[in-house]
């Protein structure tokens, strides 16, 4: 009797799997079934749902592991389904299976198709990245629900569609400070997570700073041991007179942690590129070993935020000192770039110190400004050495460009024209568009707002940004990479605050470098954006709601 009750129910089961095969074959999608960010170049939807069920199976190389295990762990997660996994080129395009291929007739390294029907589903990369692009769509045609960690109780199913894709820009990026304001690993990670689900692919980590070192160098104890304190915070934007809050602050990264960040961002196709300021922002560097100043007095860490006459002394001890520390640093990184700063480094002391005056005489310098290029020269050389090339905010132009650097242009789009003009690799992050510090929302909104640096960067104006200058001829065009948005923590304590400041304008930047320009529409997006918004809230994240309001309409 037991075996037949069992029977039946095997035969009730597959009799319900069939009827919903055909349900679902037959299902009419409409178009809220296919609101992707960023947007597909192509995207043909279709009739019928591919429905999950507890014999669906991930067919994969075994060398996309990494992805095969990324989308098994997202279905089960939504489905309660311990998702079947099978590494035989035989099981290709079988029925209930979602195939991984790799295609090397796809156009590059980062574009995929995926292609979505009633009984399977096909998504082919020319490189495991772009396989796990097309995964983050695939994520994206899934119920929002998937993102919460728990089960669904609906049947989880996936609109029928075909998608062909790539990405308009090589260098879609996302930059945080955590000089001025220290977060923890699981954060990072997060953070993480979310550059990869907008198909973003680099995270630009600025780890030092005058308020702060948070990278652990074993060679330089002091760094960590003095350079990651500070005694106090200022009070807001209490400058004049300056008002601290008298409370100690401090925090690093060991170097044990530093790897399972980098570990866990390759994951996810993630790039981290590592900055150690240089010449200037200096002060928690020259606090901890006051031999690399240009006087003789003592420092402590910067407790206000700003500028700091504090600067690198351009001597030999100091050069060995940075040499050291990037030793270290690119044994952490396996980043191609790594960024050097170059900003905002005030020439007061050079001007005033002997050795300086020295240095410009013996090596033909016409002024400071060329001793920075002299100075941020001989690490490129050092960089160069180690199979590594620099990026630098646009200052680095400034006595005359390194001969292999990469430019970052933040001081508007000037310094990146000038740049590809020189035949020079350009990553744009113009204040105007790309500083997530800023206030989202004009001038009367802005006392109920959480506290900024300033500034008014609305969505939509991020969603207008153009990467390349239109006063670029043609073939210097290439040398625009991309872009990045740049998340400064000056008035950022926590991390619910960081993400109400990146969201949704880090959404609008992923279109920007994603999509193609003609297809890129405000409406379209923002229309797009209020079904993103239910990821939004089913990952927990506390994103600005000024686009989900009728007071921004």
């Amino acid at each position: 009797m037991k075996h037949l009750v069992v029977y039946l129910a095997v035969i009730i089961f597959s009799l319900h799997i069939t009827s919903c095969s055909n349900e679902f074959e037959e299902y009419q999608n409409t178009a809220s079934d296919y609101q992707i960010i960023p947007k597909p170049l192509k995207l043909e939807p279709a009739q019928g749902r591919f429905l999950i069920t507890e014999k669906t199976t991930i067919i994969g190389d075994a060398a996309l592991s990494n992805e095969i295990d990324y989308v098994s762990e997202m279905l089960k997660t939504a489905s309660g389904y311990a998702i079947n996994v099978s590494n035989k080129d035989s099981d290709q395009y079988k029925k209930n299976s979602i195939t991984l291929l790799l295609d090397s007739s796809l156009p590059n390294d980062e574009s995929y198709s995926l292609s979505v029907t009633y009984d399977k589903v096909v998504i082919s990369g020319k490189t495991a990245t772009g396989i796990f692009y097309g995964i983050q769509s695939l994520r994206q045609l899934l119920p929002s629900t998937i993102e919460s960690n728990q089960k669904n109780e609906n049947p989880i199913t996936i609109p029928s569609v075909y998608i062909e894709d790539q990405p308009e820009y090589v260098y879609r990026g996302m930059h945080l400070d955590v000089g001025r304001h220290f977060f923890p690993i699981d954060f990072i990670k997060r953070y993480i997570d979310l550059i990869a689900l907008h198909k973003m692919n680099t995270f630009h980590w600025h780890l030092t700073e005058d308020q702060g070192w948070r990278i652990e160098i074993k060679k330089y104890p002091k760094l960590t041991e003095i350079g990651s304190t500070r005694k106090e915070t200022i009070l807001e934007k209490n400058f004049n007179p300056y008002i601290g809050d008298g409370k100690p602050y401090s925090g690093f990264y060991t170097q044990e942690e530093i790897k399972e960040v980098v570990a866990y961002a390759t994951s996810k196709h993630v790039t981290i590129i590592p900055e150690i300021e240089l010449p200037g922002h200096s002060l928690a560097a020259i606090a901890s070993y006051p031999e690399l100043g240009n006087t003789s007095q003592t420092h402590e860490v910067g407790t206000r935020w700003g500028v700091y006459e504090q600067i690198y002394a351009p001597k030999e001890e100091t050069f060995q000192f940075l040499e050291d520390v990037l030793t270290e640093v690119i044994s952490l990184f396996p980043s191609k770039l790594i960024h050097i700063g170059g900003d905002e480094a005030p020439k007061k002391e050079w001007i005033e110190s002997t050795l300086a005056q020295e240095l410009i005489q013996q090596e033909g310098l016409k002024d400071e400004h060329e001793l920075q290029s002299y100075f941020i020269k001989r690490i490129e050389t050092f960089l160069n050495s180690k199979g590594r090339d620099i990026i630098g905010w646009d200052e680095i132009l400034e006595g005359g460009l390194a001969p292999n650097a990469t430019v970052m242009s933040w001081r508007g789009i000037q310094g990146g024209i000038d740049a590809a003009r020189l035949h020079h690799n350009v990553i744009m992050t113009p204040g105007s568009h790309c500083y997530f510090d800023h206030y989202q929302v004009d001038k009367d909104l802005q006392p109920k707002e959480p506290l900024a640096i300033g500034g008014f960067t609305s969505v939509e104006k991020v969603y207008s940004y153009e990467p390349t200058p239109k006063e670029l001829r043609p073939e210097l065009q290439k040398y625009i990479l991309g872009a990045q948005g740049n998340v400064w923590t000056e008035y950022m304590k926590t991390t619910d605050h960081i993400e109400y400041m990146v969201l949704p304008r880090m959404t609008a930047l992923s279109e920007v470098l994603w999509s193609a320009p003609a297809s890129r529409d405000w409406n379209d997006f923002k229309s797009r954006l209020q079904h993103f918004k239910d990821r939004y809230d089913n990952l927990g994240l506390n994103y600005a709601s000024h686009e989900f309001t009728s007071e921004s309409e």
